[in-house]
């Protein structure tokens, strides 16, 4: 199944046709996606049992928002690709790799237009996973249990400030408007014949500057899940971002930062792609 957020109101996306949750659960399922994640059990079984194949409308992508706007958490995993770890100078994690967030202000929609901030603004496409249901010191074989879905993001990351001292602001440097595009729809697991080996890759202006697979985590979904679990509690909606390959700005020489007028592309193989465009900065 593929849920999406189409001009506000929850979808299931089936051959390019948006089908209105609200609409054809007579009002069971509210049309906020939102809150569709704590009731995700409820809400996968109706739909798995519903004949859908002849409802919904064509629509157009440019109108999906993200398939999650209103998280209760947003969690980020650094230097979880080796090839990563090294490019950017550190070494690689022992244990889980560092862990940091992104403010959910910086949520857009797959197709979006980002303002530049002053800067360097580097690229990292990412898979995100979103949670289905509550889970605190839960094992790595039942994780994926706890899995609404997968989809497209960028962790976009303004490198200056986030490298800023005495202790680094990578919460901060990564959270400008803008700054977390997701989509274009959440895809749940069961639609993908390997979710643990996914390609994904970005280009900046056509140039494949990233091309990796998630099969290369360091740690990979269940296991990061598993082992936030034992620290935090996870809740539904919360959204896990499980790091980026090789191939960022920062670890090119020499580096290499988005510029007004760029377009990047974020694909991930099963998924789908997102694009954003960005522009200057009208009150500079």
């Amino acid at each position: 199944m593929r849920i999406g957020n189409l001009d506000g109101r929850l979808v299931i996306v089936q051959d390019n046709r948006a089908i209105d949750v609200e609409t054809v659960s007579a009002g069971r399922f509210s049309a906020r996606i939102d809150r569709i994640y704590p009731r995700w059990g409820e809400f996968h079984t109706w739909a798995s049992t519903r004949d859908l194949s002849a409802s919904g409308v064509h629509f157009d992508p440019a109108d999906l928002g993200a398939p999650v706007s209103t998280p209760r958490q947003i969690i980020a995993l650094g230097l979880n690709y080796r090839e990563h770890a090294a490019e950017t100078g550190f070494g690689l994690p022992e244990g889980l790799p560092p862990v940091f967030t992104k403010f959910a202000s910086a949520i857009t929609g797959p197709e979006s237009t980002v303002v530049l901030p002053v800067g360097n603004v580097d690229w990292e496409v990412e898979l995100a996973v979103v949670i289905s249901r509550a889970a605190h010191h839960i094992g790595a074989e039942e994780a994926w249990s706890h899995v609404a879905g997968l989809t497209v993001a960028q962790d976009l990351s303004e490198r200056i400030l986030q490298m800023s001292g005495p202790s680094p602001q990578f919460s901060l440097g990564k959270s400008y408007p803008g700054f977390l595009p997701m989509g274009p729809t959440l895809v749940t697991p069961d639609e993908l014949p390997h979710p643990d080996a996914l390609r994904l890759q970005s280009a900046v202006n056509g140039e494949v500057v990233q091309d990796g697979n998630t099969r290369d985590l360091i740690v990979p979904v269940a296991e990061s899940i598993a082992r936030l679990s034992d620290v935090i509690a996870l809740y539904p909606g919360d959204v896990i971002l499980t790091g980026t390959p090789a191939g960022v700005g920062m670890g090119r020489s020499p580096q290499r930062y988005l510029t007004v007028g760029d377009e990047l592309v974020s694909t991930i193989e099963g998924l789908g792609t997102i694009r954003q465009r960005f522009i200057a900065d009208p009150a500079l």
